[in-house]
């Protein structure tokens, strides 16, 4: 059944590429758009996408020969194609060289083909050409006028055509901003009503009640910010009405943001997200006046504990559904503290390049500050690399005082291959500056097994295990810290840092192991300021 399934999938593939290539097709999504390119939208709004060139460059007639997408990489070919140069461009470049590209382009690229009319690259592309207006459509001939407008409906078309056949969610997220980008630009009701239905469709799905993204990726919180705010100064800036529902999905997004970000002022590396400077975007948001706030402590799947110098936090949710979990690492109960702005625990990031081995390696338990069981992880990774056997947290407890701290939560992760439940309490003294842990295995099977528990650090840190072999000691900036547990044996490990994008470094680990003997083993440990 598996290769008779996979062989009609495979038929219907190649038949949807026929289709797509066919001129059937190309009539289709060429429908004539009556009015005219009225909504000219400013540049300056894409500024939280696109990473502008502090110096910009001219280009000129003569250097257009240059710039075409023959013999480019896979990257090259998408940046080119993508058109975002267009805004590290300067307004004094000659418009004819620009607009002489785009007919090029057009000549070339006007009916589809797989690479260049890419969904994610297509949406892109539109919302560039249609921002970057002072350099593409201004001062043009009435000729290139309207071929100029034709291409632009012909590509929106495609994306509705698209849409739903579109995989990745931040895809589908660009394509209804580019959608409905055309139809405030064009003044077209159609564009803008199935823009906003997909992205009600698509946000619907893939947000919790609380506008928490359901993958509980920080980064893809941030995406959807980003994109839903673009939208609504769109709908400003063209004095069109801005849809309630717009406002309320800003309103739900911006409270996850206040809470793993700006009350924090630190990435936390959990469940996809690395290292990233989202100073700018700040700066961005209080430019067009968005202030977000969020008191909680619990949110998202996720507490934070904070005062002025110390902040503690642990993933306390369970595994989202299947087709949310492309990012999700194996981190129930993981955990991070920093002090003073820098990370006293860390845990090890995610590497996203295109590695498999590597992309494992950090989506694995042993790559969180957490508890293994037989170096297996808590959760199961499929060969689509999506988890099919997850987690569900069944306890939660959370104090939060003045002089008194505590964190206490327990997940199934190992229920069914060990029989075992991981429960993890930390507790923080503030005014003994000290965490004292306890890791407790609760095993509903007889027979004994090997397990681990790992305090990862960021590559700055320095470690030194004592002569007694029962201490850690720990060099934080200018403060020091001890790490101790009396029952089982401790030792430093190398490991890997996954925390800045796409790339990795050696790091170091405190780790914990043992046989667990008992029915309930409790794993006492503790971190105190020397």
């Amino acid at each position: 059944m598996i290769y008779i399934n996979q062989f009609f999938s495979n038929v219907s593939k190649n038949l949807r590429k026929l289709y797509l290539n066919s001129n059937i097709y190309d009539r289709k999504i060429s429908k004539k758009i009556t009015n005219n390119f009225n909504y000219k939208p400013s540049p300056h709004l894409l500024s939280s996408l696109v990473k502008y060139q502090k110096k910009r460059f001219k280009i000129d007639v003569s250097s257009i020969s240059n710039l075409n997408s023959k013999n480019l990489d896979k990257k090259e070919f998408y940046k080119f194609n993508s058109f975002n140069w267009f805004l590290s461009l300067d307004l004094k470049s000659e418009k004819d060289a620009i607009q002489s590209l785009i007919s090029q382009w057009i000549q070339i690229n006007g009916k589809f083909n797989s690479k260049s009319w890419n969904f994610n690259l297509t949406a892109k592309r539109i919302i560039a050409w249609l921002s970057c207006h002072s350099l593409t459509f201004e001062k043009s001939s009435e000729k290139y006028k309207l071929i100029f407008n034709k291409i632009i409906q012909k590509q929106a078309n495609h994306l509705i055509s698209e849409i739903d056949k579109t995989q990745q969610i931040e895809n589908k997220i660009t394509g209804c901003a580019a959608i409905i980008l055309v139809g405030l630009c064009y003044k077209n009701q159609t564009y803008l009503d199935f823009g906003l239905e997909s992205l009600k469709k698509i946000t619907k799905m893939s947000l919790d009640n609380s506008g928490f993204p359901r993958s509980r990726n920080t980064k893809q919180l941030i995406f959807y910010l980003k994109y839903f705010i673009l939208i609504r100064e769109w709908y400003k800036e063209s004095q069109n009405q801005i849809p309630e529902y717009v406002d309320e999905t800003i309103f739900y997004l911006g409270q996850a943001y206040a809470f793993m970000w700006q009350n924090v002022n630190s990435d936390l590396l959990f469940n996809g997200n690395t290292n990233s400077d989202n100073v700018d975007f700040d700066n961005y948001l209080k430019r067009l006046g968005y202030k977000f706030k969020n008191d909680h402590h619990d949110y998202g799947g996720y507490i934070i504990l904070k005062d002025k110098n110390t902040l503690l936090t642990m993933d306390v949710g369970s595994t989202p559904n299947i087709k949310y979990t492309q990012d999700y690492q194996s981190g129930a109960l993981s955990f991070e503290i920093i002090r003073k702005g820098k990370k006293l625990i860390s845990n090890c990031g995610y590497y996203n390049k295109i590695n498999k081995k590597l992309n494992q390696i950090s989506r694995s338990t042993a790559s969180q500050s957490t508890l293994t069981i037989d170096d297996h992880s808590s959760c199961r990774i499929n060969g689509l690399s999506l988890i099919d056997r997850g987690l569900k947290i069944i306890k939660k407890e959370t104090v939060f005082e003045k002089n008194y701290w505590k964190i206490n939560a327990a997940h199934d992760g190992y229920s069914r291959n060990y029989g075992s439940i991981h429960e993890r309490k930390i507790e923080f003294y503030p005014e003994k500056m000290k965490f004292i842990g306890i890791d407790k295995i609760i095993k509903k099977k007889k027979y004994n097994y090997k397990f681990d528990i790992r305090f990862h650090f960021e590559p700055t840190i320095k470690l030194m295990k004592t002569q007694d072999n029962k201490t850690i000691l720990i060099e934080l900036a200018d403060e020091g810290w001890r790490f101790t547990c009396e029952d089982f044996e401790i030792n430093i490990d190398n490991g890997l840092y996954f925390g800045n994008k796409n790339s990795y470094t050696e790091n170091q680990n405190i780790f914990i192991s043992g046989v667990i003997n008992h029915q309930i083993e409790n794993i006492n440990w503790e971190i105190a300021k020397i």
